[in-house]
């Protein structure tokens, strides 16, 4: 059901204009901390870091046992109407999560509220990146919804304090198509000290610290715009021009302080958009021809100095994990992962071994340089399917979704020796596995740090009358280690 009403819900935002739920995690900026689980970069969206050592540095560790229990639920918040949830943060400290015309923080251990801050409208945008001082951008309406409407026009910007709650300035700004009215955006990202928001209408930057805007949106007399932005070490617009079923794309690191391009890479004929993967190194991901599943058939390695092809891979979305669905946003791709100076993907589900009735995927990796498959390797295991979250230094951090009979795991991922390391394993109890797998991956949020593992929902569907038939849901559920 979540399925088809993410998919109805995309079809709304491509014809109205309207906001786009975007998966968020964390990634590395000239100001940032890294992830925003807590202090590496990369993440379930793929921003990876530069990738060019293999010294399996990373911060992640496994604690002295590493079976969990759940720690808390969060109910989800009350509602007349689908109401979405995008973007989650972990600190040493919080778990945020955007709930009703609010952001909460949440404690990490316990679950109760230690903040909670309220916003004339629900949010609808969130950058998946943070500063090494806590602060994250996000997007919400300027009025609460009336029924029947499931949203608002997408037009107010802020910084959020992830420590205190505090929002320390939100703003809006006119242009593009939209006359005087405010201008509505898609998406928001950070790179460095600039904001960069994108949607339908074009693209805008502030500064993190004051809100000033450094440029407003433009649509030009050939109708190009800047729909979004990937943040994190640069800040690379995705530029498209033409009406809808005729639209050319192009790939363009900016300046973070003026929006002018430093080089620009032009997507092959028939791609209409394209979706940044990670800004350095450079790497997008397009459905070329319309022939992929999940919005990808391949991978664009591309020197972001030049504007030049490194190299192509094909990656079509029926034969991985990896998704980059319409509605996610320039910096919504899942489950693909760049560092090391590899691209990470997970494979498709197929059966497991001759005596067994599992299924299971690997982790593959192919060099960004060539275009051609590395000999890395990662086996998910009998009855499991491992999905890539975030790079943590040289390493991956995955998530293994559990057999019918078994609770899923976290497990680092060596990057120079593959190696695995067990960090967190679920119970296997019946009543925590259906609370684990009612998420299903196409519309959540996977967080791990510290020994703490996060699953919430980013679309919350419309409630129903007889709720209780189908097991209760939950906003998000919280692991950690047993004590």
């Amino acid at each position: 059901m979540k399925i088809v009403i993410a998919a109805c819900v995309a079809i709304v935002l491509i014809v109205g204009g309207g906001i786009v739920y975007a998966s968020v995690s964390g990634g590395g900026g000239r100001e940032e901390a890294g992830g925003s689980a807590g202090g590496s970069s990369g993440g379930q969206g793929g921003e990876g870091d530069s990738g060019k050592a293999l010294d399996g540095s990373g911060q992640e560790k496994p604690g002295a046992r590493t079976a969990s229990k759940i720690a808390y639920q969060l109910p989800e918040p009350a509602r007349e109407d689908l109401m979405a949830v995008p973007g989650s943060w972990v600190t040493d400290k919080a778990f945020v999560k955007p709930g009703a015309n609010s952001l909460v923080g949440y404690d990490v251990a316990k679950g109760s509220v230690l903040w909670r801050t309220p916003l004339p409208g629900q949010v609808c945008g969130a950058s998946r990146h943070t500063t090494d001082k806590g602060l994250t951008a996000i997007l919400f309406e300027a009025r609460k919804r009336t029924a029947p409407k499931f949203f608002e026009r997408c037009t107010e910007v802020g910084v959020v304090d992830l420590g205190t709650g505090a929002l320390k300035w939100s703003t809006s700004v006119s242009g593009g198509t939209t006359g005087d009215d405010k201008t509505q955006f898609e998406q928001v990202t950070l790179s460095g000290g600039t904001v960069a928001a994108g949607g339908l209408y074009g693209g805008a930057a502030f500064d993190l610290g004051t809100g000033k805007v450094k440029w407003k949106p433009t649509v030009d007399a050939q109708n190009c715009r800047d729909i979004g932005y990937g943040g994190g070490e640069a800040l690379v617009a995705v530029r498209t021009c033409g009406e809808y079923g005729s639209r050319t794309a192009t790939v363009q690191p900016v300046d973070p302080d003026s929006g002018a391009p430093l080089s620009s890479f032009a997507m092959p004929d028939g791609v209409e958009d394209a979706r940044i993967v990670s800004t350095d190194p450079l790497v997008v991901a397009a459905d070329v021809g319309d022939t992929g599943s999940y919005g990808i058939s391949d991978f664009f390695s591309i020197d972001a100095a030049t504007g030049k092809l490194r190299a192509k891979i094909a990656a079509p979305g029926d034969n991985y994990l990896a998704r980059c669905s319409s509605g996610d946003g320039v910096e919504g791709c899942q489950f693909v992962l760049v560092g090391n100076g590899k691209l990470y993907l997970p494979t498709a589900e197929h059966e497991g071994s001759a005596d067994s009735t599992g299924r299971t995927n690997e982790i593959i990796a192919f060099d960004l340089a060539t275009g051609k498959g590395a000999p890395e390797r990662a086996d998910a295991g009998e009855g499991y399917y491992a999905l890539p979250l975030r790079m943590d230094g040289g390493n991956l951090i995955v998530y293994k979704r559990p057999p019918y009979d078994k609770g899923g795991q976290v497990v680092s991922i060596d990057g120079a020796t593959f190696t695995e390391t067990l960090l967190l394993e679920n119970p296997s109890d019946r009543s925590v596995r259906d609370v684990e797998t009612r998420f299903t991956e196409s519309g959540s949020e996977y967080r791990y740090h510290a020994g703490r593992f996060f699953i919430s929902q980013d679309l919350l569907s419309k409630p129903r009358e007889n709720d209780s038939q189908f097991g209760k849901e939950y906003l998000a559920v919280a692991f950690s280690a047993v004590d």
